[in-house]
């Protein structure tokens, strides 16, 4: 789908503060917010470390649609419900 608005490249700059397997997290400079990506799209010729800084090339997001993506919501909606279940059997296995 075509965006309305012309792209508008912004370069921002944050630090590393959350490190997992698949993931790095990264606190914004300018307070303007945290930000989450999977490992593998992080560019370095180093190893990853907490408090190293990195910088990024971003855009505005644009909302596509004023409809939700249905198919996504029920993803989402039999995501929750299974590890409802799943957490209701484990509870259910510690009680006995």
């Amino acid at each position: 789908m075509p965006l309305n608005y012309g792209d508008k490249i912004i370069y921002m700059e944050g630090i590393i503060v959350r490190i997992t397997d698949g993931a790095v997290g990264i606190d914004l400079k300018g307070r303007l917010g945290y930000l989450e990506i999977p490992m593998r799209m992080l560019i370095t010729d180093y190893p990853i470390k907490l408090g190293q800084e990195v910088g990024f090339n971003m855009s505005f997001i644009e909302q596509l649609s004023d409809e939700p993506n249905e198919t996504y919501v029920n993803n989402q909606i039999n995501k929750k419900r299974a590890a409802e279940t799943v957490r209701a059997a484990r509870k259910g296995e510690a009680h006995a």
